[in-house]
């Protein structure tokens, strides 16, 4: 795969990226207004992962920031955030959309959903199922207020907006499209848009 190809995930999929140590990725919210539930595992034991539980423990915040590592389940580093240009509010908290998820909201039939599409992928890796770590919901806007009730918003992100993870390890990124379309995480209009990324040369 070419350095610095734009490469087009389309609404409702995910996609896989083994990437080296130092190795940088961008990922852009082309249109502003898309969640990208993002995993990663340590290409040398899939049982690594980076884990949000941990990660809240080492930083001491909710939202991940520019110029800081993401953890693992064994506290090590596996990303550093090289930079982000959007206004910085990604979900830390709620877990991936699953079937169970969408049979609460009301859907009687197979809805999409960020789960299946990351043990779909790591099956086609070969990988055995394991059980879904939370996701760092890249842009979504879940607000917490001083009761500690949240609220699942539209984000704030904007058209191009993008962040840049430096792998601090061999591991393996997985991104889903999240295809929720019933509560406004992915917009007002709740439309489930394409999202773009680049693995960035030197």
């Amino acid at each position: 795969m070419n350095d610095n190809l734009l490469i087009k995930i389309p609404p409702r999929k995910s996609k896989s990226i083994f990437l080296e140590k130092n190795q940088k990725i961008k990922i852009i919210n082309t249109h502003g207004t898309q969640v990208v539930d993002t995993w990663c595992f340590n290409q040398a034991d899939i049982k690594e992962f980076m884990s949000m539980e941990h990660n809240r423990a080492v930083t001491s915040s909710i939202f991940p920031k520019e110029g800081e590592f993401l953890y693992t389940n064994k506290r090590q580093p596996i990303l550093y955030i090289l930079k982000d240009s959007s206004p910085g509010r990604h979900d830390t908290l709620i877990a991936a959309c699953d079937t169970y998820r969408y049979k609460m909201l009301g859907c009687e039939e197979y809805h999409d959903n960020c789960t299946d599409n990351l043990m779909n992928t790591l099956d086609n890796l070969g990988f055995k199922s394991i059980e879904c770590p939370s996701p760092l919901n890249l842009w979504m806007n879940i607000p917490v207020n001083i009761d500690g009730e949240v609220t699942f918003s539209p984000p704030l992100s904007t058209k191009n907006d993008y962040i840049i993870f430096e792998a601090k390890m061999d591991c393996i990124l997985i991104m889903s499209v999240c295809p929720m379309d019933i509560v406004p995480i992915n917009g007002e209009e709740c439309i489930i848009k394409e999202i773009h990324y680049q693995l960035l040369s030197d």
